[in-house]
């Protein structure tokens, strides 16, 4: 009885120290020194927002610049290393290198050339079409490829003045990631993936690349908590009224549609001047007007010194539509 007692002690003098070492092994955590996560999600997350408003700034910019239809939205933001992030990049591609002064460093802005072949195509007084064959870009291509980023860049820096005030500045032009070296191949990069869509039938994408030493003395303005506090206070009066003569320098395309109707291709092809066609819609009933192929607005018809005009009622509702139709 005695020896099981003392075994019982022993046992109960051990099992404190298998719990302190259980406790000590939970706390280590596995750390990948060949690639070790220099940015938090947090970190990534702003990144994320500020770009989110970026993309949507230089849509409509490039939109009223080139005057057609460039949607621009963010993808994907990542940390990689420099190595792993040259590789992963096609080539030949247009690299815009630049800087953010006061931040150290050079930034990458990577377009592909899909993207970049069809707005060069219209700025040259094209209808937006892509080349067939991928190749390096003419003389003349790159002067107004660097146009372009210098556009994209100032645009960044309208947003990233949202964070901390920067200027950026254009370094250089290249053909592929290979000739540049911003970074070491080990070094963590933020790598923002976006996808361009132009007319809604042209796809591509462009990146932007930020070396963790760029970043690295404002990492604690990159948090969500920090953008909302100080976003929609930055706008100024001047700034508004800046965006807003970019924009009225647009060219948008307007339709009203009056009405539909089905008939026979014979009927077609009889109408003469004088003839009536019967629409599907009553004289009370409510236009659409669409703006670029999007609804926007309820109009109603009318004339204005013998001329046919509408009269916006309201703006475009689609339950309101719906409503309508069914009874």
């Amino acid at each position: 009885m005695a020896d099981n007692d003392n075994n019982l002690t022993q046992t109960q003098a051990i099992k404190p120290h298998d719990n302190m070492e259980e406790s000590e092994h939970k706390s280590y955590k596995l750390y990948n020194f060949r690639r070790p996560d220099k940015f938090s999600k947090d970190n990534l997350r702003a990144l994320r927002d500020i770009h989110r408003e970026f993309s949507k700034a230089i849509s409509l910019i490039l939109s009223g610049y080139l005057r057609m239809r460039v949607e621009i939205e963010i993808v994907s933001v990542d940390q990689l290393t420099y190595e792993e992030f040259v590789r992963s990049m096609p080539s030949p591609i247009s690299v815009g290198v630049f800087e953010f002064e006061p931040l150290s460093g050079q930034i990458l802005l990577g377009i592909s050339f899909e993207v970049l072949s069809c707005i060069v195509n219209r700025m040259l007084g094209g209808i937006g079409s892509i080349d067939a064959q991928t190749r390096e870009l003419t003389d003349i291509e790159k002067a107004l490829a660097k146009k372009v980023i210098n556009i994209i860049i100032q645009s960044l820096e309208d947003s990233w003045n949202t964070i901390i005030p920067v200027t950026g500045k254009f370094i250089s032009l290249d053909d592929n990631y290979q000739s540049i070296q911003v970074a070491t191949a080990g070094e963590i990069v933020a790598l923002l993936t976006f996808e361009v869509q132009i007319q809604g039938k042209h796809f591509g994408l462009f990146s932007i690349c930020f070396p963790y030493p760029v970043l690295e003395t404002v990492l604690g303005h990159l948090s969500t908590q920090h953008i909302f506090q100080t976003k929609g206070l930055v706008a100024t009066n001047e700034e508004r009224l800046k965006m807003i003569s970019k924009l009225n320098s647009s060219n948008v395309d307007l339709r009203v549609q009056f009405g539909s109707c089905s008939i026979t291709l014979d009927d077609f092809l009889q109408l003469t001047e004088g003839d009536i066609i019967k629409l599907d819609n009553k004289v009370e009933d409510d236009l659409i007007v669409k703006v670029n192929g999007e609804k926007k607005f309820f109009a109603r018809p009318g004339t204005i010194k013998d001329n046919v005009c509408v009269k916006i009622t309201d703006v475009y509702d689609e339950m309101h539509e719906l409503l309508r139709n069914y009874f």
